[in-house]
This record gives structure tokens, sequence and C-alpha cells, in this order.
């Protein structure tokens, strides 16, 4: 009778277990991938997307999937040696308050965008750039991006550091995408490609509306080249009408298998689970943050009137 018993009460916690691990799987499913949207309208999708409360009966909230491509720097380093959890929450924290004082737009590579930094030399005591987004890298505190413009026929560009404390304003004059994730080939293509008015106006868009993605072809300059473009898959350049003998060469040096190379993308990335924990620390922050946004432009258009 005992052996019995326990027999019992061992298959009614195997099917409990079994049937908490269905319910998780359930609504992690329930979390679908949908084209990359800007931040106003995630925001308002975020409130749908909240997991089941746990046993304690509290919900947790699930950031959109869009944000890990629209706050990229808020994910770590992906190289195990420079791994370190505690150092990374800091920073995170440090992000926010940084973002609590100076308001960081969502942007792309390709977005055209108006840097604004304290400059003891200047005149005015500061100074206001002017490009495209042509690069976008680094993580945490050290993300920066770079611009590009071409001011009196001669190619500029300025690589900022998006957390500097000289930063004031960030604008977003053309919020688009392009079909390459770098636009370093526009060194070499022709100069109105890399060519905008420092005085600018912000293009008005809707709030809820998806980001376009430009189709342009860049047409480039006749060799040589800054670096060897026929090598790379670039979809966002005209025909390169070079000999076959250079498509050769790149065919020879090309590594097609990388992209089965499973291990490789595991290094070069952060698993979508500590991505999820990661978005769901700051969604809540930033969503504070854009409301009071919100709140103090109301109150400026209401003190106009």
């Amino acid at each position: 009778m005992l052996r019995r018993a326990v027999l019992q009460t061992f298959r009614q916690g195997l099917a409990q277990s079994f049937y908490k691990r269905n319910a998780v799987s359930l609504s992690e499913t329930t979390v679908t991938h949908q084209p990359i949207e800007t931040s106003n309208e995630a925001d308002e999708k975020s409130v749908s997307k909240q997991k089941p409360g746990d046993e304690s009966g509290n919900t947790v909230v699930v950031a959109p999937p869009e944000f890990r491509f629209m706050y990229p720097e808020f994910l770590p380093d992906p190289a195990m040696e420079r791994r370190n959890r505690l150092k990374e929450k800091l920073e995170r924290i440090d992000m926010l308050q940084r973002r609590s004082v100076v308001e960081i737009p969502e942007f792309y590579t390709g977005s055209v965008m108006a840097v604004t930094v304290a400059d003891a030399n200047s005149p005015n005591k500061f100074a206001r750039f002017v490009g495209i987004c042509i690069q976008r890298g680094g993580s945490g505190l050290r993300a920066w991006f770079i611009l590009r413009n071409v001011v009196d026929k001669q190619g500029v560009e300025i690589l900022y550091e998006m957390y500097c404390p000289l930063i004031q304003k960030i604008e977003v004059l053309r919020l688009e995408r392009r079909l390459d994730e770098s636009l370093l080939y526009l060194r070499d293509a022709l100069p109105e490609y890399s060519t905008f008015p420092l005085d600018m106006e912000p293009e008005r868009r809707l709030n809820n509306s998806v980001v376009p993605i430009n189709p342009l072809k860049v047409k480039l300059r006749p060799r040589p080249w800054l670096e060897r473009w026929e090598r790379q898959n670039l979809q966002g350049v005209e025909d390169l009408n070079l000999p076959q003998r250079f498509y050769d060469k790149a065919e020879k040096v090309a590594k097609p298998w990388e992209k089965y190379d499973l291990m490789l993308q595991y290094r070069k990335t952060i698993p979508a689970e500590e991505q999820e924990k990661i978005f769901a620390d700051v969604h809540s922050q930033l969503q504070q943050q854009e409301f009071k946004r919100k709140m103090r432009r109301r109150r400026g258009t209401d003190n106009e009137q």
C-alpha cells in the first residue's frame, strides 16, 4: 500500500511538471516576430505582450522583439572574455540615466541625423553637424555611430560616442534604413549620395508607421577604392563593371560555409533568452521616459497657446 501511494504521488507530480512546462512553452510561442516598427508602435503593443504570472502572481513584462534593432547598444559584447554581468548591469543603469537627460531617438544605418555637441572654441559654444549614418557599433557606454556629409566638395566624417556627456541634442531628420548594414562604400561613391544641406529640416512622418527601407543603389567611382568592394556581398551598390579576374579572385577568398557554422553564429550573438531579460529590464524605464517627454511637449504647446 505504501509503495502504491508513493507511486501515485510521483505520477501526480510528474503530470503537474509536464503541465507547467507545456503552459510555459505555449506562452513563449505567442510572442511572434514582426517587421521593424517605430518605438511608439512597439510601446503600444508591448502592453498586450505579457507572460502569464508566476507562482507569486506577478506578471512578467515582455519587451517587443523590435527592441533588438532599435536599441542594439543595450546588448553586451558577445565575446566571452569581455563579459561581466555586474559591469553590464551598471552600464545599463548609467545609459538609462543619460537617456533621461538627453533624448536619443530611434535611428538606423542610412538615417539622416543632426548632432549638437558642446564646443568651447565655437562662438556659440556649440557645434551642429548634419550627415547620414554610415556605420553604427559598440555596446554599452562604448556605443558609437559615424555621420558623413560632403561640405565644400570635401567628405567629412565625425564619429560620435552615443553617451558622450558633450552631446546636447540628437535629431533624426529622415528615419529610414538601407539595404546594407554598413555604408562605408559611400567614401568611394559619387558626392551626391553623401551631400545634405546643413540647414535641413526634419521630415514629418506618422507615429505608428513602419520604418521604410530605401532601395537606392549607389554608383561608385572608378578604381582605386579604399576597400575591395567586389569581395563583399553588397546589396546597395550598382554593378561595379570590373574585369572577370577580379570576381574570380573574390570567389577564391570567399567563405560561403560560414553561414552554416552554428558555433560561429553562437559566438557572435547573444542568446534570445538573455536578450529578452535585458530588454525586459530597460523596457519599463524607457516607457516612463517617453511618457514624461510627451507630457513636457503637451505642457509646452499648452503654454504657447
